[in-house]
This record gives structure tokens, C-alpha cells and sequence, in this order.
């Protein structure tokens, strides 16, 4: 492991040492230094965020000095951000805080070559910059997308622009040229809503429209951190992360809801939520008996949070309703119930990390949903004995 750690590091190192020889792609107001000291953030704050970032990545702590100086190399990468059927909420959670953090600075100081939210350009000088970027840093962008994307005969559903070209045909020619390639959100990732049963606009994540590789960010949002970590992965390694089944980054998504939730020890005494605003809700239980997906879901919301990393649905009193699964809109409702009174749902497939091959019989589905199910009866009896 120690050879390897090594390799990494050295393979890391001399990746950025060819990034300092590129250019800066846009010209920004002074160095991300002086960017950050404007915000009233000192270096070592920046330091402490590359140490929680290097943590974040599961990198080893050596590695927080190249972490920094991979987010002070980010301007030398461009980068276009595609907008397809989605409500900008990815965009959203990245650039809305209460004061800058400095996830949502070193967004602001990469190369974004084009990104309708921020962008002052519209119309046909927005397209314009859109296909001058294509075709400047062809093969040397890195493309992020949001949203779902209309597919098929039902393409015209998401017209764009005053050429009137359809999501599809942008997201296919935008693949094509790009370095690397990032669905961002779940829409984009999975489909999301768009894509919810009977998807009158045959919605498709990403993937099914490009053959290129894709890292797929879920998330409804997705945090802030696993956004801006991909970014930092790729300028660090030039290379595709560790990825499970679903083509999401295991750092991020490697070990289910449950596994972090800061609830658990409720779940594990028998000690649940039985309809909200009860006593139990008010004491922090376990939220599963009013239908908390965190068993069947894979992220790290709990480690992370949101709104400045204040807090999260279940912090927030609410259970998890499974956003970073595929199709979540139809396979976790209804979300104030317990998966497992349905456990044998033919739509259900999500089980992240744990699969292993294209195919899983729904018996093995079964048995994790009657195994969680069963200790929360179990442990419920012996609660109330006591």
C-alpha cells in the first residue's frame, strides 16, 4: 500500500508540474491567493480546507499539500458546464452561500468557459462562446453536465438557442471533444425526475447519450465538496477514480447513509421515529419507521452537510429519500414509508456499492431490505419490554 501511496503521489507531482508550464486560460483579478485574502480567508484556512478535502478524497495526508496546489493550478484547465433539463439546483448549491466558501472560490476560478447561470452573455453571442470553446480546447476541456437530456424522437422537448438545437445534439457534440467527463446531479446522472415513470419525454442521464466514459456526481443537489472534489481528482490524477457500479466516484459514495448516520446508535437500540412530531422525533431517533432510505443509499451527505455544512435532511428531522439512487423518484416513494413494506418492487436495483455484476436477482435485495426490516421490529419489541 505504501508503494502504491508513493506512485500516486509521484504520479500527482509531475501531473502538476505539467500544469504549471499551460497558461492560465482566462485572465482572473490577482492569484487565487490574493482571490481568497480579498474574502477574508487567511492560508491557513485554505490549508485546513485542502486537509478536509485530501480527507474527503480518502487520499493520504501527505497529499494535502497537492491538493492546495491543485486548486491554485485550476485556472489552467478549461471547463464547460452544459445545462439540460434540470432547475440549476446543482448549480445552485455550489454558488449560493451565505459568504464565499472556498469550494464556491476555486469554482469561480477555474477556466469555466461557458456556464448559462453565471454567464453575462445570452442569445447568439452565448452560443458563439459556446462553439468558439468547443472547438479552441478540443480534447483538452473537461465537460459537466446538468440535467436530464430528452432523447430519441422526443429530442425537440429541450430546444436550445436561436439555432434551435436540441440538448441532445449539444451534449453529444460537447462528448465528444472533451478530456473528461462529469454528470453533475442526479438528473443528469440518472435521469432524475425527468426520467420519473412515464417520462413523457423519454429523459436519459448522460451516459446513454455519449459512449464516452462518464463519472456520474448524483445528488439532489449534490454537496459542494464532491463537485469541486472531481474536478480537483482529475487536475490531480488526470485519470478516472475509483468507481462502483453506477460509474460514482467511492470516495463520495462508497459507504451508504446509514453507515454515517449520525442516528444510527438509535436504529442499533431500537429507538424510532413513529410518525413526526412525536417524542421520539424530538429526541433524534432513528427515522426509518417513517421511511428514511439511508439503508439503501450511498453517499456522504452526513459527513458533509449542506447550507455551509450546517446540516442535512436527517439532521433536519427528515429521512433520506435516496436522491443518489437511480430512478429514486419511482423506486423510493412513498417517502414517509419503509422501503421494505414493499420488498419486492421489480423497479428497485439500486444497490450501489454492494453490486457487483450488470445483473443481481431481487432475492439479494430482498434479503438486506427483510434483514434491516426485521431488526427494526426486533429491536422495537425488546425497546418496549424494557
Amino acid at each position: 500500500m505504501l508503494n502504491q501511496d508513493n506512485q500516486a503521489y509521484s504520479d500527482a507531482l509531475k501531473r502538476l508540474d505539467e500544469l504549471e508550464q499551460l497558461p492560465t486560460r482566462i485572465d482572473k483579478e490577482g492569484s487565487i491567493k490574493e482571490i481568497l485574502a480579498n474574502n477574508g480567508i487567511s492560508r491557513r484556512d485554505f490549508m485546513k480546507w485542502a486537509a478536509a478535502m485530501t480527507a474527503t478524497l480518502a487520499l493520504p495526508s501527505s497529499f494535502v499539500p497537492l491538493t492546495a496546489r491543485a486548486a491554485e493550478l485550476a485556472s489552467k484547465i478549461p471547463v464547460v458546464w452544459l445545462h439540460m433539463a434540470e432547475c440549476t439546483g446543482c448549480s445552485e448549491s455550489l454558488l449560493r452561500s451565505s459568504s464565499p466558501t472556498i469550494d464556491s472560490i476555486i469554482f469561480d476560478y477555474i477556466s469555466l468557459e461557458y456556464h448559462e447561470t453565471v454567464m453575462a452573455a445570452s442569445g447568439w453571442q452565448a452560443e458563439e462562446n459556446l462553439h468558439s470553446a468547443l472547438k479552441e480546447h478540443k480534447g483538452k476541456y473537461i465537460l459537466m453536465v446538468e440535467g436530464g437530456i430528452p432523447s430519441g424522437e422526443s429530442e425537440f422537448y429541450l430546444t436550445i438557442g436561436a439555432h434551435g438545437v436540441t440538448g441532445a445534439q449539444i451534449a453529444r457534440e460537447a462528448a465528444e471533444g472533451a478530456m473528461a467527463i462529469f454528470a453533475i446531479g442526479t438528473c443528469s446522472s440518472f435521469g432524475g425526475v425527468q426520467a420519473a415513470d412515464p417520462n413523457p419525454t423519454n429523459a436519459m442521464p448522460l451516459s446513454k447519450i455519449t459512449n464516452k466514459p462518464v463519472i456520474n456526481v448524483p445528488g439532489c443537489p449534490p454537496s459542494e465538496k464532491n463537485i469541486v472534489g472531481s474536478l480537483l481528482h482529475f487536475i490531480l490524477f488526470k485519470t478516472l477514480p475509483a468507481l462502483d457500479a453506477y460509474n460514482r466516484p467511492t470516495w463520495a459514495y462508497g459507504l451508504r447513509i446509514h453507515d454515517l448516520c449520525e442516528r444510527r446508535g438509535h436504529f442499533d437500540a431500537g429507538e424510532f421515529v413513529q410518525h413526526f412530531g412525536d417524542e421520539g422525533a424530538q429526541n433524534g431517533y432513528c427515522l426509518y419507521k417513517v421511511g428514511c432510505k439511508g439503508p439503501y443509499t450511498f453517499n456522504n451527505c452526513s459527513r458533509l452537510g449542506f447550507n455551509d455544512h450546517t446540516s442535512w435532511p436527517v439532521k433536519a428531522g427528515h429521512g433520506c429519500i435516496g436522491c443518489s439512487e437511480p430512478k429514486f423518484w419511482d423506486t423510493m416513494r412513498p417517502f414517509e414509508e419503509p422501503l421494505a413494506n414493499r420488498l419486492y418492487s421489480t423497479k428497485f436495483d439500486g444497490l450501489g456499492a454492494d453490486k457487483t455484476a450488470d445483473t443481481v436477482g431481487i432475492v439479494l435485495l430482498s434479503a438486506t431490505a427483510i434483514g434491516i426490516a426485521a431488526h427494526a421490529a426486533i429491536s422495537s419489541m425488546v425497546k418496549n419490554k424494557e
